[in-house]
């Protein structure tokens, strides 16, 4: 036979509101970290990754032009023209 005891049976809604209220706390924990890591990152004028991609890929086409460029002069200079200053 089972019976019901009102001792428990109240601890139990106890914890269960607990852990409800220390959800609450967790999920408000984390939106104010985001927005104070949101506020601290853009006063430090950060780079979005968006524009640091751009601006890599960018300097990778810029050094890649400047090789071939530095491969034509070189070529240029074997034919006979005069030598560039450097």
């Amino acid at each position: 036979m089972q019976s019901r005891n009102p001792i428990l049976d109240n601890v139990g809604k106890a914890m269960t509101e607990a852990v409800g209220a220390a959800d609450g706390v967790r999920r408000e924990a984390e939106t104010v970290f985001r927005s104070q890591m949101q506020r601290f990152i853009s006063e430090q004028d950060m780079v979005p990754r968006e524009e640091f991609e751009a601006v890599k890929e960018m300097a990778a086409r810029a050094r890649d032009e400047v090789e071939a460029l530095k491969a034509r002069v070189e070529s240029l200079e074997k034919q006979g023209g005069k030598p560039v200053k450097k």
